[in-house]
Parts: C-alpha cells; structure tokens; sequence
C-alpha cells in the first residue's frame, strides 16, 4: 500500500496525504524550473544568435562580391573559353573554401580578409611577372646598365671601378703635373671641382688607401723595427741593398743580435707624399746599415711599395721631358701621350710592376 501510494502520489494529483502533496509539490517544482530554464534558454537564444547571423551574412556578402570581381577581372585576361569555365570551376571552389575558413575564425576581423586578398592578387602578380621576365630579358639589363651609370655620375665612390682603370687615370694626373707643376696641389686643395679632377684625386686615394697603406701598415706590425729605422727608410727613396761578409752583431733595424751579412744603402731626396715636390736640402745624403736577412727582405718589399708612387712620377715626368713638340694644349699633349703610352704597353708594364709588389708584401712571411 505505501508503495502504491507513493507511486501515485508521484504520477498522479488526486493523492491527498500530507506525504503525497510534499513529493507532488517538489517534483512539479524541479519541473517546473526545468522548463523555465528551458524555455527562457529557447527565447533567449535567438536574441543572441541574431546580431551574429547578421554579421555573418553582411561579410559573407561583402567577401562574395570582391571574389567576384576579382573573378571577373581574371576572367577577362583569358583567351580560350574552355579556360573560363575551368576557372570559373575552380574559383567557386576557392570562394567556398574561403568562406569556410572566414566561418572559422570569425574574430579575426577584416585584417585577414584583406591579407586573403593580398595573396590571393600577389600569385597573379608573380606570374604574370615571371612571364614578363622571360620575354622582356633585354630591357631589364638596359635597367640595370641605367642604375649603374646612374650611380657611377652621382655618386662615384660606391661605382665599381677596375684597379686598372684608377691607374690609368693616376698616369693621366701625373703627365698633367708634369707639364703644370700645380696640378696635384690644387687636386688635394680642393680648387680643381670638375669631374676629371674629382676621379684622379679618387684614383689617387684609391692608391694610397687601398694598394699600398694598408700593406705597409702589415709589415710594420708584423716586424721588430725600430722608428728611427722606420723613418730613414721612409726619407730616401733610393735604395740598395749589398750582401757583405756576415758579422754576429746587433741588427741596426730590430737591434737584435744577428748574423748580419747586408748592407742597406739609402740615398735621394726628400719629396713631398702628396705633390710629389722633391727638396733640394741635403740632397746628396746618404745611410748605410748593417742588417739581418730578415730585415733586408723587409726593407726591399717595405721601400718598394712606399715609394712606388713617386717612381711613377718621375717615370712619368721623364716622358713628358723627350716630348719634342712645343706649344700645344696640355690637354692634347697629355691624350697623346696618353696614347702612345697605353699602345706599346709601357702602363700595363707598370702596373704588373705594382701588382708584384703588393704580391711580395702578401706573401711576405712573418720574421720567426
């Protein structure tokens, strides 16, 4: 009986024991909220889902329409119909597919689409681009020739310049100094602004900078010399060199004791490193040392290079000086020897001769 009771008060409302009121009035309540919920969830829903929808739609609108157009600009570059179809084809697909990857990252906002887009155009670009490169090869190297010779005018000290092309123009200055003594002052002065001028003082720097200072600086560092050594070799700008009988005594390079078996004679002038102006002090000086092997093979490729420039001026001075034709421009005077000088190769020769010399300071190895 209380069984059957219970059950009736549970399923049925006519029980009326204080028992059966107390289940019936607790389950019709838990129902009861179980319904509220589920309804107040069911009207809810589409309050929330509604402003989403409308989003979703108005940039799934926008995005059709740009694909659209994009297909419809693509669409009108081909030739073959057959070609549109399949392309129609597949950028429907690409529209589908697009939109179901804006489906799953909705918060990204437009960025993304507008990087889509920017992909989307690029492949279009690249090929078209690759195409273009192969058809149109020629006026690309006339670009690049253009860029080139644009930098070369401008901006001269970032052109790419032959070594040989800076020697020839410093052969040019120096014929030029010869004949008018002021030339390579008023380069360094800065009173010479034109760009002939302005490419031998480059070239010139170029010498000195580049060729010879740096190579000068190694066989210093690497040596034991002496700065009184150092500076007499710097002075004279003759040398020689003489094996003598060997002597254990102090080297008067590094002053070290050596089996010294050399003599350095230095003799010459005293000249000015940029103009090149020799003085006439003392002018008959001389300096004999007694040197090691090691420091007499330095002194050689040492004394080479330092005064290989002014070798090349009075090389150059000295041509001008057999010149018998009188009262004619510089200018033509220095393009004619100029002329004579590249043809019977008497430049090339003296820049092999440089390159030796910076060949032996290269190779030059380090006193043990």
């Amino acid at each position: 009986g209380k069984r059957k009771r219970s059950n009736t008060s549970v399923l049925y409302d006519s029980d009326e024991s204080e028992d059966s009121d107390i289940l019936v009035r607790k389950v019709f309540a838990k129902r009861h909220c179980i319904m509220d919920e589920d309804e107040g969830s069911e009207e809810q829903q589409p309050d929330k889902t509604c402003p989403t929808e409308n989003v979703f739609t108005n940039r799934k609108q926008k995005v059709f329409a740009k694909l659209k157009e994009l297909a419809r600009q693509r669409a009108t570059g081909r030739s073959c119909s057959s070609e549109n179809d399949e392309d129609s084809d597949g950028e429907a697909e690409t529209d589908e597919e697009s939109l179901c990857r804006l489906s799953l990252t909705p918060a990204e906002g437009s960025e993304t689409d507008g990087d889509s887009m920017k992909d989307f155009i690029v492949d279009e670009e690249e090929n078209d681009t690759e195409h273009v490169r192969s058809e149109n090869q020629p006026h690309q190297k006339e670009l690049h020739t253009s860029d080139s010779e644009f930098l070369a005018y401008y901006i001269p000290q970032l052109s790419r310049c032959d070594h040989y092309i800076h020697f020839q123009r410093i052969i040019k200055a120096f014929l030029i100094n010869a004949i008018d003594d002021t030339f390579l002052s008023s380069l360094y002065d800065g009173t010479r602004q034109k760009k002939y001028a302005q490419d031998m003082l480059l070239s010139l720097h170029y010498l000195d900078d580049r060729f010879i200072q740096p190579r000068l600086e190694n066989l210093i560092s690497r040596s034991r010399w002496k700065d009184r050594y150092k500076e007499r070799v710097d002075c004279y700008p003759d040398v020689r060199i003489i094996l003598k009988n060997p002597k254990n005594i102090s080297c008067q390079a590094c002053e070290m004791n050596r089996y010294c078996k050399f003599n350095v004679l230095l003799s010459g002038k005293l000249y000015n490193s940029r103009t090149l102006e020799a003085d006439d002090f003392m002018s008959d000086d001389k300096q004999v040392l007694k040197v090691g092997t090691v420091c007499a093979n330095r002194t050689r490729i040492y004394h080479n290079l330092k005064h290989f420039k002014y070798k090349l001026y009075v090389d150059c001075s000295s041509v001008t000086e057999l010149d018998g034709v009188e009262d004619e421009p510089v200018k033509d005077t220095v393009e004619r020897l100029f002329s004579q000088l590249e043809d019977s190769g008497w430049i090339q020769k003296r820049y092999d001769v440089l390159e030796n010399y910076m060949n032996d300071a290269d190779n030059f190895q380090e006193e043990k």
